[in-house]
């Protein structure tokens, strides 16, 4: 660099700034060593301190600021932003008090510097006298000065001088109503983000991009759909429905109110989509349990070329556990190792999430110790998947494998997986044990779940009577979840009159749920009680409560067939109805007798036979049967819970075909494997 001027030698310097190469910068250093008087001039200090500050060598970039002579609000500045850019918020400070100490004027540059050191450390007292100081010299009006005096605020958790400070500037910039607004949802107060905006309106603001999002939060949380809706409305008239940002905040806005059917209207809509407006959608439709709608979005997305990211190669997992979908998941995680995400945390514990709840507890182990890292999320995951499988003994090995050897502190989540493996595994003094000792030993307050799982854990075990008396104890309102317990407790031990009570405890809390009715009515039919089971059928008739439809359904060669009970609309029905009658002869000769009490009507004892046996997790057997082949493990989910007469059938057939059969039902796993079932009769 032989020719070169001090102000070429400072482009030169920028450049390596702009492309990160040290080594042309440190080359332009030496030039400046060589050639130029020493100290070199200024501006050419300046732009050095510039290139090692921002290049992260704050020890060569403060070398360089004590050889200058003459420090200006430039270097000092250059120097302070530089620090605070690679996260040295404390060295920022301390060269924010050296400034003054030399006698240099902060600018509006310098104090928004040291506003964002203060917060990032959660130094409110530091915020407050840089606050102070930009007040006594006059700045604080300045909307970039007063903009990050607010965040400040924000950031270090003094609201109510935030808010002081919001009112008392002059002159607000949209960015500062946005921090309002963004702070007010993010500290869960939606109303307030919602009154803010308005003011915001009133005072005669345009909202951006950033705003209308922030605002569309803000409704989602406090399910103001109505409101929603006509910013949507406004957003079009304000020319904002060309905003890919605008449009995906309004498919998050709208599959968070349960409005699946406007976001997926949105998105159609949208003359150009990016990965994250896909990635919305989906999201959108497995929070909202249409899991099949989700992975149909992916499948389109896929066609259109959008890669595969971490995000929403998890989500999609998760709709492939929602569905029980293992081939497709199988497909995506293959998906995932090719695009190389496979590795990411949230991927890696989405799979062993989907391989536990599709009944492949072996894949699910292998994706868990494949996994480089793993999150509490993962072990919780992986618990749960070895609890709904009956291997409970290793769920609670590995509870204390991650409170012991890892030293991962549980969760609330961790200590429901937990009870529940104790529940399964019919540990009632361990469960009791650990239940006792959760606010003591990890700092956690029972909830509704626990106590559930507790109620459960004693109903299994036979304890009914101990069960309702731990219910009246309770320190919180019991919840349906509570009583639910209780009253399939009261099912399997055949307890009607405790049954009847946990009954109608669950009408009062939610009267519309046709499953609590059925199961009532069940109950005392079991017990011969008919003329009660009918009237709490008559009841169900009479307020407009309708059962659910049962529904089984098993994915073969990609394809989902669903089954109802007595279904006959199959193309393969005739070859179904031959398989469930020589399936009926070989399991009667095995000692098999149909239990009638689990026919929803009070028929005579053949037609009682008969409506057993015909129902829709039986049929989606004898399909399973034709179309898989020998060896290949059967997978069955049903929307409901599986019925008694099912169970026991099953059980005798697993045995019969030696055939490995997976049941998921809308209550647990049952995996029955020579005769036996993973959740040890207890359905």
């Amino acid at each position: 660099m032989p020719h070169l001027t001090p102000n070429s030698i400072g482009s030169v310097i920028e450049s390596a700034v702009s492309k990160r190469s040290l080594l042309l910068g440190r080359a332009a250093h030496a030039f400046i060593i060589r050639t130029l008087d020493t100290p070199p001039p200024a501006f050419l200090s300046n732009h050095l301190v510039n290139l090692y500050s921002k290049l992260d060598l704050p020890g060569s970039a403060e070398l360089v600021i004590r050889l200058t002579p003459s420090r200006s609000v430039v270097t000092w500045t250059t120097l302070i932003a530089g620090l605070v850019q690679n996260g040295h918020f404390a060295s920022a400070l301390i060269h924010f008090s050296n400034m003054l100490r030399d006698h240099v004027q902060p600018n509006d540059f310098t104090i928004p510097c040291a506003f964002k050191a203060a917060a990032s450390l959660r130094l409110h007292a530091t915020g407050k006298q840089v606050h102070a100081f930009s007040v006594k010299s006059g700045q604080v009006t300045d909307v970039f000065v007063g903009c990050s005096a607010f965040a400040m605020y924000l950031k270090t958790g003094l609201i109510e001088e935030a808010k002081k400070l919001f009112d008392e500037m002059p002159e607000k910039s949209i960015a500062m109503w946005n921090a309002y607004i963004s702070n007010a949802v993010d500290v869960g107060r939606p109303r307030d983000a919602v009154h803010k905006f308005i003011e915001f309106r009133r005072a005669g603001g345009n909202p951006d991009s950033i705003t209308f999002c922030k605002f569309l939060n803000a409704c989602s949380d406090a399910s103001y759909v109505e409101l929603g809706q006509q910013l949507h409305g406004f957003s079009i008239r304000s020319g904002f429905e060309e905003s890919v940002q605008v449009s995906n905040g309004f498919i998050d806005f709208y599959g968070k109110c349960g409005k699946t059917g406007q976001a997926e209207v949105v998105f159609d809509e949208m003359r150009e989509r990016n990965d994250v407006s896909w990635c919305t959608l989906v999201s959108v439709f497995v929070q909202n349990h249409e899991d099949e709608k989700a992975c149909g979005v992916f499948l389109r997305a896929r066609k259109e070329g959008v890669e595969p990211k971490d995000f929403m190669v998890s989500i999609v997992i998760s709709a492939c556990a929602g569905l029980s979908g293992l081939e497709l998941g199988r497909s995506v995680h293959s998906l995932a190792v090719k695009a190389c995400v496979d590795d990411n945390i949230y991927v890696g514990s989405a799979l062993v999430d989907m391989y536990g709840k599709c009944g492949s507890i072996e894949d699910a182990e292998r994706a868990f110790h494949e996994m480089p890292e793993r999150n509490l999320v993962t072990w919780n995951a992986m618990m749960g998947g070895y609890s709904h499988q009956g291997h409970s003994d290793t769920a609670l090995a590995l509870f204390e494998e991650m409170t012991g050897s890892y030293r991962v502190p549980p969760s609330h989540v961790t200590l429901v997986c937990v009870l529940s493996a104790c529940t399964r595994a019919g540990a009632v003094k361990q469960g009791m044990e650990i239940f006792e000792s959760m606010r003591e030993r990890y700092g956690i307050e029972a909830s509704a779940e626990h106590y559930a799982c507790i109620v459960d854990l004693l109903g299994r075990a036979g304890m009914v009577e101990r069960a309702y008396e731990f219910i009246k104890k309770m320190p919180i309102s019991p919840t349906i979840s509570v009583w639910g317990a209780l009253l399939n407790a009261c099912k399997v031990y055949g307890k009607p009159e405790l049954g009847t009570i946990a009954a109608h405890k669950l009408f009062e809390l939610d009267p519309k749920d046709s499953g609590n009715h059925v199961l009532l009515s069940n109950l005392l039919a079991a017990s011969g009680r008919w003329e009660e089971a009918t009237l709490v059928r008559k009841e169900m008739k009479d307020v407009g409560i309708k059962k659910g439809t049962g529904y089984s359904w098993v994915t073969v060669k990609g394809k989902v067939h669903t089954f109802q009970a007595k279904d006959t609309g199959h193309d393969r029905n005739s070859e179904i109805q031959a398989t469930l009658a020589k399936l009926r002869r070989q399991m009667e000769a095995a000692g098999y007798i149909p239990d009638t009490k689990y026919s929803l009507h009070d028929l005579e004892e053949e037609e009682k036979m008969t409506e057993v046996g015909h129902h829709s997790e039986k049929i989606a057997l004898a399909f399973s049967l034709l179309a898989l082949p020998p060896g290949v493990p059967i997978r069955i989910t049903k929307n409901l819970r599986i019925c008694g007469d099912c169970h026991s059938a099953f059980k005798f057939i697993s045995g019969i075909v030696g055939r490995e059969i997976l049941v998921r039902d809308n209550n647990r796993f049952h995996r029955f494997r020579d005769g036996h079932c993973s959740c040890r009769d207890y359905w």
